[in-house]
């Protein structure tokens, strides 16, 4: 089963969906291609080092508005294991980040990169829009940044902008059923086994006669 997760490395609820999707993909019983899609919360976002509470602060109302937002969500992360530190985080263009999951896919290494972006931002405090920065993390990650990669981001920008997706993290299943949100890890196991069965249904409903079919089943 295929499943396409729609992020971006500087959206909180994105790290802990990539954290539960990991979780139920090794939960469920079938085989999971999980594929990375790039999604821009700011696609004019500057890299210039800006602390992201400042920024935070200005969009949405002030200090304390922003505190009871971060405060709920690094509260969750740290009952999923993960560390959220935005008083380290810095405010980053992310287009290029993306290039580089981009690239570590092509040697298989698409998850792992963007685990690295996400602690890299979330935890480290590093600037994931920089490109010394995002150099370092590529070396030491393994993946020979060619400098290619872009265009296929922006194609994949723009897919994610024609199927509609507005917010992240956003799961796709079979390039059929999408479930919205960091969902608890049940959720997603129930969600791949719901997949699962429907495309079964699918599969056997489309079967030209003439096919080898058995036991009420079909070898597809």
């Amino acid at each position: 089963m295929k499943v396409e997760i729609f992020s971006d490395v500087v959206c909180p609820w994105c790290y802990i969906g990539h954290h539960r999707l990991r979780q139920a993909v090794r939960l469920y019983e079938g085989a999971v291609e999980v594929a990375h899609r790039p999604f821009q919360l700011d696609p004019d976002g500057v890299s210039g080092g800006e602390p992201l509470l400042g920024a935070l602060e200005r969009k949405f109302g002030g200090a304390a508005r922003v505190a009871q937002m971060t405060g709920h969500v690094t509260g969750v992360a740290a009952q999923d294991g993960l560390e959220i530190r935005f008083d380290r985080a810095i405010a980053a263009n992310t287009f290029e980040a993306h290039r580089l999951i981009r690239l570590a896919g092509r040697a298989g290494r698409e998850a792992d990169m963007a685990d690295r972006l996400f602690q890299a931002h979330f935890t480290d405090g590093l600037d994931v829009g920089d490109p010394a920065t995002l150099a370092a993390l590529a070396e030491e990650m393994g993946v020979e940044d060619t400098g290619e990669g872009a265009e296929e981001v922006r194609a994949e920008l723009a897919r994610a902008r024609a199927l509609g997706v507005q917010a992240v993290p956003l799961f796709l299943f079979e390039e059929k059923f999408a479930v919205s949100g960091a969902q608890p890890v049940e959720t997603l196991v129930a969600a791949l086994r719901e997949v699962e069965e429907r495309t079964a249904q699918e599969r056997a409903v489309r079967v030209p006669d003439g096919e080898d079919c058995g036991d009420g089943t079909c070898a597809v």
